[in-house]
């Protein structure tokens, strides 16, 4: 080999690692939440590991009806955990994949559109829902804390200790660490904390024993799709608030590569998430959206090649047929797991911060769009039965703390932002920001 294919190589290992944590930990949250054990959350994230693949290369590879053609990182969104975890819970694992598949094609469809109201996404939009969806996960990172909701040991001081040490490994790391540790501190956490669970008795190894080292994808393992109007339109909202979030990523990535983003470039990243989604659902997989912990890592290494990605993708497709390497990542205690989500969603939050930064805080509408939206958001999490006596068809809107939160942003940003009233009380238009 030459010495730049070692490079690209190495370069390509390097996204894998960045993302590989946060790629596997949306399977183990659904999975484990789900009921599923040894095989069956063995194949799910490997099909995971695999389908992340995929979906990058859709969104790296530019042609004339998809693909952005940015180095952008695809991986399974933690929009969708909740809402996928009560789908389930309800309405069976065949209703999550009816669901993921039609709200799949319903982002193709709506692309080109979509990509035309940009002006409707502003940071206080974008960072009220990037903010909204780290603090409505952390609930679920706390559960994990303790041993994981219905567990026999739950919050004993074993799992405690577990958690905060996890914590506290990742803490350091970024404390006394630079670059490329730092960047993977959190799958570096994940196996000291498993290393240590291991030598307290907490990790069982038979699901990697009994795994295979190659397997073949089956569409439609976990059972041919089922189609239920609320699941439906509730992952049809996550998509859209997958869009949002992604529109910010193009724009980052445009930035850092010196390329202009527009109409046309927007409609094609939407649509092969849309169309990552639809493989997501027949491989009984996830929907799919842009990491950004790559974008940060691209930022770091300077090294802006689509072949580094094209690379990465490569290898994430051959992870996906080794079920061992699958099987690996389900032996991580909950407990560990749970201290590592603590740092992974509050980032979220910080990073959510980070972009309502941009918005103008002396401005009393603002303030009140972001009191609303992530009060509602919060508000509806911690209180699930909030909205119990209402009609079915407006609990949709409102059962899921994301959505709920998302969509009062969206609204109240309109109201307030999007139209003013002038001196003379007629209805103006205002020109919207760029998401940033």
């Amino acid at each position: 080999m030459k010495p730049n294919t070692w490079k690209i190589a190495s370069l390509g290992i390097q996204h894998v690692l960045a993302m590989y944590a946060g790629a596997v930990i949306v399977p183990l949250i659904v999975g484990g939440s789900l009921g599923m054990k040894g095989e069956q959350l063995t194949y799910l994230v490997s099909i995971d590991i695999l389908m992340c693949g995929i979906a990058t290369i859709l969104q790296v590879w530019r042609n004339k009806f998809f693909g952005i053609g940015l180095p952008v990182v695809l991986g399974c969104t933690f929009t969708a955990v909740g809402p996928m975890i009560a789908i389930g819970g309800k309405y069976g694992l065949s209703a999550i994949y009816g669901s993921i598949l039609i709200s799949g094609i319903f982002v193709v469809l709506i692309a080109k559109y979509f990509s035309k109201l940009v002006k409707f996404f502003p940071p206080i939009v974008t960072g009220s829902v990037v903010t909204i969806i780290g603090i409505t996960l952390i609930p679920v990172a706390m559960n994990d804390m303790a041993g994981g909701q219905g567990a026999p040991d739950f919050g004993s001081m074993s799992n405690i200790a577990l958690a905060f040490g996890t914590l506290f490994i990742i803490i350091v790391l970024y404390r006394f660490f630079d670059g490329f540790i730092r960047s993977i501190s959190i799958l570096l956490g994940l196996l000291a904390g498993t290393l240590i669970a291991f030598f307290m008795g907490k990790v069982d190894f038979s699901s990697v024993l009994d795994a295979s080292w190659f397997h073949m994808v089956r569409p439609f393992y976990f059972g041919t799709p089922t189609f239920e109007i609320t699941p439906i339109i509730t992952m049809v909202l996550v998509a859209l608030v997958s869009l949002v979030e992604s529109t910010g990523v193009y724009f980052a990535l445009g930035d850092i590569c010196e390329k202009e983003v527009n109409e046309k470039d927007l409609a094609n990243g939407y649509r092969a998430e849309g169309l990552a989604s639809i493989f997501g659902a027949l491989f009984n997989s996830f929907p799919y959206t842009t990491y950004s912990q790559n974008v940060g890592l691209l930022q770091l290494t300077g090294v802006k090649a689509k072949s580094v990605i094209y690379t990465m993708g490569g290898i994430l497709i051959l992870l996906g047929f080794i079920p061992k390497i699958g099987a690996l990542t389900t032996v991580i205690p909950s407990s560990v797991l749970g201290g590592a989500m603590v740092a992974m969603f509050g980032m979220v939050v910080a990073y959510g911060i980070k972009m309502l930064s941009q918005v103008d805080f002396s401005s009393q509408e603002n303030l009140l769009i972001i009191a609303c939206s992530v009060g509602m958001g919060l508000g509806v999490t911690v209180v699930p039965d909030l909205f119990h006596g209402m009609p079915a068809s407006i609990r949709i809107l409102t059962d899921n703390g994301i959505v709920a939160g998302s969509l009062t942003a969206i609204v109240l940003n309109v109201i307030f932002n999007v139209f003013k009233t002038n001196k003379q009380g007629n209805s103006v238009a205002v020109k919207g920001q760029r998401v940033s």
